[in-house]
């Protein structure tokens, strides 16, 4: 047991370093991304057939694609293509496409679930459009999509284990050099396990918590 606990804390700096790298890439990707959901949603909620039509493409083959091979066409696709991203921005790339791809679904039935009647009274109030959707439509239909992208947020973290593929030292990344340094790879990846735990469950629990007092408030 301290032999265990000797080299956990040896090698915990290392994994902190790789949590480091995994929260940076997964919050800027979510950064993109939500933003790139909430357009990809509108676009596919437009009247206009080409946006229709790009936003669903977009859309579906977001989600209809592993993030793993996303995350491979980018760092060894795209060089081809004479686009060279380093192994962060592809990551980014790739998570942020899959962000915004499964959150335009999320968000689009969160604007779905505005009651038409606001809407109509918006419009018999004289309002335009475009500012029903930035003061009635969005910040309601966000609201109610709150907890479920909150929750998907912690799957993005968990998603970025699989960046070790482009040689992003992220946690999953580190664990796996310690692993094949020491050929203790049951240790260092039940650290990293629970390294990552240590933030998913106290973050699935808060999207509980959100999701019973929002849910309380619309009743």
């Amino acid at each position: 047991m301290n032999d265990l606990l000797s080299f956990w804390l040896d090698s915990l700096p290392a994994l902190l370093d790789g949590l480091t790298v995994s929260l940076e890439v997964t919050g800027v990707a979510l950064a993109i991304g939500f933003p790139l959901g909430l357009l990809l949603a509108l676009g596919v909620q437009s009247k206009a057939r080409s946006l229709n039509l790009i936003s669903l493409c977009v859309v579906e083959i977001g989600r209809g694609a592993p993030a793993l091979v996303v995350l491979q066409f980018a760092y060894f696709g795209l060089p081809q293509a004479g686009l060279t991203l380093s192994s962060f921005a592809a990551a980014v790339f790739a998570l942020a496409w899959n962000t915004g791809a499964y959150t335009s679904e999320i968000i689009r039935a969160g604007l779905e679930s505005v009651p038409i009647g606001e809407i109509e009274a918006s419009s018999a109030m004289g309002m335009m459009r475009v500012d029903t959707l930035r003061f009635v439509i969005i910040p309601q239909g966000l609201r109610v999509a709150a907890p479920a992208l909150l929750g998907f947020a912690t799957q993005m973290l968990q998603a970025s284990s699989l960046c070790f593929a482009i040689a992003l030292p992220e946690l999953t990344s580190n664990a796996y050099v310690i692993g094949t340094n020491t050929f203790r790879y049951m240790e260092i990846l039940s650290l990293a396990g629970i390294l990552y735990a240590a933030i998913c469950v106290p973050a699935t629990i808060a999207v509980g918590v959100l999701e019973q007092r929002l849910g309380k408030h619309t009743r």
